[in-house]
């Protein structure tokens, strides 16, 4: 059966996540019915990574096997005209060798904080971003941002429920920048635990309202306790924006 490589985007909102559930709709159940409607079968999407409730993607990845050969164009096309009326797009496909998977050959994520940093709230990103209305320090949140860069054990950004064999990650890139009204965060990272990015999120408001420094942010990660953390940030600002393969 040839094998699919698709970049998906979508809107997280009235999603409970990507991961198929009983009764929830999520993304990963509207991509598969899609797909067994085009293919006459039922198919499987597996994707790069499981985001959570609410959260969107730009650049979610995910591989699909089918019946048949399709050109991408024709898939592409075919897959979104079964994925109306709901807020997700395939906004590419390729066919790939069948050693390819979405989650397990992937070698780096590529993560997106939006942050709206004004006094009025949003009226156009709304659901898309996170408001903080107090004036937040970004050159502050970056400097601190640099001391979780790196190998260590981020177990004080871990959520709970986290099912990862071990807390151990390796962070290749948090940056914190801002332009005009919105802050941008980046986080970049092999493979990421539960709710890490935007539990470090939160912990980086922390910083930027004058609330924590540095030294704080490190000592909550020296810590590996999870009451440690900030406030986890809410999922509203955060986007998967790509994968490297």
């Amino acid at each position: 059966m040839p094998r699919y490589k698709l970049t998906i985007e979508y809107d997280g909102r009235g999603f409970s996540g990507w991961q198929s559930q009983a009764e929830d709709l999520t993304i990963q159940a509207v991509v598969e019915e899609a797909a067994a409607r085009i293919n006459g079968a039922p198919a499987t999407v597996q994707a790069a990574g499981r985001t959570d409730a609410g959260v969107h993607a730009t650049g979610q990845v995910a591989h699909v096997d089918l019946i048949k050969d399709w050109e991408p164009f024709v898939l592409c096309n075919a897959l979104n005209a079964n994925l109306r009326p709901h807020r997700v797009a395939v906004v590419a496909a390729e066919p790939v060798n069948g050693e390819f998977h979405a989650r397990f050959t992937a070698v780096k994520r590529h993560y997106l904080y939006r942050i709206l940093n004004r006094r009025a709230p949003p009226a156009l990103d709304r659901g898309q971003v996170w408001h903080v209305p107090v004036r937040l320090d970004a050159e502050a949140m970056h400097e601190a941002a640099q001391v979780l860069v790196g190998h260590h054990d981020f177990t004080t950004f871990r959520a709970a429920q986290c099912q990862a064999q071990s807390p151990v990650k390796t962070l290749d890139r948090l940056d914190v920048m801002r332009f005009g009204e919105f802050i941008e965060i980046h986080a970049e990272a092999r493979s990421f635990l539960h709710n890490q990015v935007r539990s470090m999120v939160g912990s980086l408001k922390q910083v930027g309202d004058g609330r924590w420094n540095q030294r704080d942010l490190a000592r909550a990660l020296r810590m590996k306790d999870r009451a440690e953390c900030g406030p986890v940030a809410p999922p509203d600002g955060l986007y998967l924006i790509a994968v490297s393969y």
